[in-house]
This record gives structure tokens, sequence and C-alpha cells, in this order.
């Protein structure tokens, strides 16, 4: 499975290896994922799921016997672009199927749900359309595709996916690393004017506590040493405790810290309206629970948030920062921003820079406004022109940049710990992670891998730091 994947928010480069590519003779799947963390642990379930079917994961596209293509919707033409790479598949098919070789093709996630019946209209090679809630019907779906069927299945199950799907096995988690993303919440009830997620991922829906407990036993049972938690709207989790009381976000993290080898907890994307006093308690009082928080506004002008429906103001926002930030004052602040938001005038801008130096964001993910069929901020009058979204980007980006480096420049002299991922570009040098989530490259043995070991932060670059062994 290759990822081409943002960190809900952010591009991300690296390449997941999922499993063997020992010569055997089963079925290959290749599996290409864009968008967001959540997509990357769906492809890694849909993975597991097609191995009791015999597919084995290859980075290898040529040798594929099967290519998925678990698409994201957020970005402006994604289906565009997930159209034009479906066209490069069809040659790569009929060249293939000129050599009597079978290759399947199949369109999973947002742009899947969106678009539907139409990519078996646009893209006639596609074998199977499947839907972020369904996917765990793909195997029953490729059955149906190899008997001469088109298959579309984008209806909101009503069967919980996550039980029918596989917990990958011990040596397989092992492989993967270290670090593990789980899916806890899904869909979003928020229905903010630009995002279309409420209508590609549905209403939100929470996984019980037993399910999450199991699957993090068996993670940590595995190797893993840190659990990132995941939903479009994560602080929105509910469920209901071991004495039938309902659960919020806080509940769960403070359960999950209880689990004997899980070292570090973290958890995105979240909600300012869901930013509750028990979940702020649990960055009080776990250890556990790393002092990295996204917690996205993406304006900071009332006007703007209005137009939105982000149903809270900038002063509300600053008020939650500063209560998160008493409870846990070492806590790094990750955001949103959109900027050119229709009807955004200089002086809302200027409103959106103010929020941005108050707050001084250790990260954070910055984007223009671009509208998405079907939301109602594509419908709005008053769109901000082209170059002048340009102008006030740079403007916000050369702001957060600067605080991302001011906060990155701090570490230095800092003793920090820090978890030893993988290896790093250089001979005998590991990447770790800091508890704010910045790389970190150390000279480390690879047998350190897995280790959280305490270091001396000694520089900077562009995206992570350097340390010494102490």
């Amino acid at each position: 499975m290759t990822k081409d994947s943002l960190t809900l928010d952010a591009p991300a480069t690296d390449t997941l290896q999922l499993g063997p590519r020992d010569g055997s003779n089963s079925r290959k799947v290749f599996i290409k994922t864009y968008g967001c963390q959540m997509n990357v642990y769906d492809s890694t379930r849909m993975s597991d799921a097609l191995a009791r079917d015999g597919y084995e994961p290859t980075e290898d596209m040529e040798e594929a016997d099967l290519v998925l293509l678990n698409t994201c919707h957020i970005r402006e033409k994604a289906a565009e672009k997930v159209y034009s790479a479906l066209g490069r598949l069809r040659e790569m098919k009929k060249r293939k199927a000129a050599d009597g070789r079978e290759m399947m093709i199949g369109v999973t996630g947002c742009v899947a749900q969106a678009e539907g019946e139409e990519i078996l209209r646009r893209a006639p090679a596609v074998d199977v359309v499947i839907g972020p809630q369904t996917y765990h019907r793909l195997p029953d779906a490729l059955r149906r595709a190899k008997e001469g069927q088109r298959v579309v299945d984008t209806e909101y199950a009503i069967e919980d996916k996550f039980e029918h799907l596989p917990i990958a096995e011990k040596a397989k988690i092992r492989a993967r690393g270290v670090t593990a993303f789980l899916t806890v919440q899904e869909g979003c009830d928020k229905f903010c004017t630009f995002c279309v997620v409420p209508y590609t991922r549905g209403s939100e829906v929470s996984r019980p506590v037993s399910q999450i407990v199991e699957e993090a036993e068996k993670l940590v049972d595995g190797g893993v040493r840190e659990i990132t938690l995941l939903g479009q709207n994560v602080n929105a989790w509910h469920g209901i405790g071991p004495k039938g009381e309902a659960w919020s976000l806080g509940d769960l993290l403070y359960r999950l810290a209880e689990i004997p080898g899980l070292a570090r907890l973290r958890y995105t994307t979240s909600h300012p309206r869901d930013m509750d006093d028990r979940l702020i308690g649990a960055h009080r009082d776990l250890r556990t629970l790393m002092p990295y928080l996204h917690l996205p506004v993406q304006a900071g002008s009332d006007r703007i948030l209005k137009a939105m429906n982000r149903r809270h103001t900038a002063a509300e926002y600053l008020t939650l920062i500063e209560k998160i930030r008493t409870a846990r004052p070492d806590i790094a602040l990750s955001g949103d921003f959109i900027v050119g938001f229709p009807g955004e005038t200089d002086q809302d801008f200027e409103d959106t820079l103010k929020l941005i130096e108050e707050v001084n964001y250790a990260q954070a993910f910055s984007f223009k406004y671009s509208t998405r069929p079907g939301t109602p901020g594509a419908e709005l009058k008053d769109q901000v022109p082209e170059e002048v979204k340009t102008e006030r980007l740079e403007r916000l980006q050369a702001l957060l940049l600067r605080q991302q480096h001011a906060f990155a420049e701090a570490c230095v002299g800092k003793t920090v710990d820090i978890l030893l991922e993988k290896p790093g570009r250089m001979p005998g040098q590991l990447i770790g992670r800091s508890p704010w989530l910045q790389s970190v490259n150390v000279d480390a043995k690879a047998s350190q891998i897995g280790d959280i070991i305490n270091v001396r932060i000694t520089g900077t670059s562009t995206n992570s730091l350097f340390a010494e062994l102490l």
C-alpha cells in the first residue's frame, strides 16, 4: 500500500510496507491512499480483509492483480485527479490483458461515495466502487465483479463494519511499526458550510468501548507503543461504559492509558465545541497522553465563523485555549485555517492574523478556500478573487512558519523523551518522535526502535530536530 496522505490535513510522503513479497503465486493488491490518516487506517483494514481471500500487498503496481484507489474528497479537484489516475490504470489494464494477465480496478473512499455510478460511466475499466462505510463488503464485491458484474456499493451500512473486519495477526502488526492509527469515530454532524465530510462520511458514529479496547490491546501485543485515535470529529466520540454510564473521549483515554505497554496516546481531529472538561482533565492527568493538540479554528473573524457555521466565536476559542494551557502548560497547539472564504474582507483576514498571534501555534495547516459541490459554501455569493486569496495565504503562512520555527528553536537545549520509530537517512541514524509530534534525528542502534529514550535537542532543520543521546 502506498500513501499519498495528509495528517487529517497535511501532506506525507512515506510508503507503508504492509506484508511480505515472497514470490509466491498468491494474488497481489496495490493500494494507493489519498487524504487523511483515517484513509490510511481504512487501507490497512481493507488489506487485512483481503488477506483472508489470498491477496498479498505489493508496492509494485505492475505485479498487482488488484489496484485500489482509496480516495479523498476534501481537496480541490479531488475527483478529477482520481479520473486522471483511472485513465492511466485503464491503459495498464489493457496492456496486461494483451499479455494474458488480469487486473481488477477498484475505487474506494470519499470520491467513491460522492461519485458512485458516475465513476463507472466515466471510467469503464473500473470493476468496483465502494464507499467508506462499506469497505468491509469489498471481498464480496470483488467476487461479484469476477462473475462479470460492475459493482457500486455506497449505501450506508446498517451493520457495524468494524465487527466484520479482521484485526491483523501479531506478526503483521509488528511489521508495520511501533506506531498505529485506530479509528474510534466516523462522520460529522457539524455541517460546516465549506466541508463535504457529512455528505461523504455520514452522521457521527462512535465505536463501542469494548471494540476499541480490544483492538488497542492487540496492537500493543503486536509491539505498538503509540496509538493515535482517529475521527472526523474525534472528540465527539461517546460510548457506554461498563456500568452503563455515558463515556466521553476523555473517559476512553483514561481507560486506554491503563493498557500495559502502551506508552503514548494521541488523537485527531477535534472540534472546539466538543472539547469538554473531562478531556481537558485527561491532558492534565495522563502522562501517556502527549502534549500536542490539533484544534482547528479555521478563521479569527466572528462574522466568517458564523458564515462557516462553526458555532463558536473567536473569543470562545481563545478562552478554551487558555483553559487547556492552564491544565497542560507544555502543550503544543496545531490548527487549520481557510483564507478567502466567501465574503472575507481585509478586516476579517486581519482578525484571523490577530488570533494566530494570540494563540502562537507550534504547527498549522492553511488553505485557500475552494468550493465543494453540494456544500452550502458553494452557493454563497461574494467569492473572493483568486489573487486576493493567494496574497492572504502567503501572509498567513509566513506568520505560521515564523511561529513554527520559533517553537522548534525553543526546543534546542531541552531534554526530552523521544520514541524511536524507524531508520533515518544516514547510517547509524534513527528517527524518533518528540512529545510534540516533531521528527527527531539521533544516532542510535536499529535494535532500539520502539524504545523511548532521553535526548538533548541540539539543533533544528526545516521539518525536524536533531538530538544527542544522554
